[in-house]
C-alpha cells in the first residue's frame, strides 16, 4: 500500500512538472508550420516553395489555396527600434493571409462568444484580436478577408533586450 501511494505521488508530481513546462513555453499561432520569431526565410521557402513576388523590403508573396500569403521578416531596423535581441533578424515577423472567397463569418468561427478575442468594429469592418496567441482576423462587411499570424505577447516580452 505504501509503495502504491509513493508511486501515485511521484507520477502526479511528474505530471504537474510536465504541465508547467508546456504552459511556460511562449509560442505564437503558427500557420503551415511557419511561426513568428522562429521560422526563417529558408523555412518559409521550404514549406511554401518559391514566392510569386518579393518586395524591395523582403516581403515574400505566395499563392495559397483560397488567396495569397505575405510573409514579413524581422529586419535590423525593427530590432534596433524595438530593442529586440539581434538573433531575431531574419525570422518571420508576421504572416498575412488574404482570403479571396471566404464565406467565414465571426459567427461561423465562434468568435463573438470567445473571450480570448477582443474586437472592434467600424462601419464596414470588424477586427478580432487574440494577442496572447498572436492571431488577428479582419472581416469586411461580415466576411473574413484577412488572417494575421504574428508574435504572441509573451514572445514579445522574451524577445526584448534588457
Amino acid at each position: 500500500m505504501k509503495r502504491l501511494t509513493h508511486s501515485l505521488v511521484f507520477h502526479a508530481a511528474l505530471g504537474l512538472m510536465f504541465a508547467f513546462l508546456l504552459v511556460g513555453r511562449a509560442s505564437a499561432a503558427a500557420w503551415n508550420g511557419i511561426e513568428p520569431f522562429k521560422s526563417t526565410r529558408a523555412d518559409v521557402v521550404k514549406i511554401l516553395g518559391q514566392p510569386i513576388a518579393e518586395s524591395a523590403d523582403g516581403v515574400l508573396r505566395f499563392t495559397v489555396m483560397g488567396g495569397t500569403a505575405q510573409v514579413i521578416f524581422v529586419n535590423e531596423k525593427f530590432v534596433t527600434a524595438r530593442k529586440l535581441k539581434p538573433q531575431l533578424v531574419g525570422t518571420v515577423l508576421e504572416i498575412v493571409l488574404q482570403h479571396e472567397h471566404s464565406s467565414d463569418t465571426p459567427e461561423s468561427m465562434n468568435l463573438l462568444k470567445n473571450s480570448a478575442f477582443t474586437h472592434e468594429e467600424t462601419q464596414t469592418s470588424t477586427v478580432f484580436r487574440n494577442m496572447k496567441q498572436g492571431l488577428i482576423y479582419t472581416f469586411f462587411q461580415g466576411t473574413l478577408k484577412s488572417t494575421r499570424y504574428t508574435f504572441a505577447d509573451e514572445q514579445w516580452s522574451k524577445a526584448r533586450r534588457y
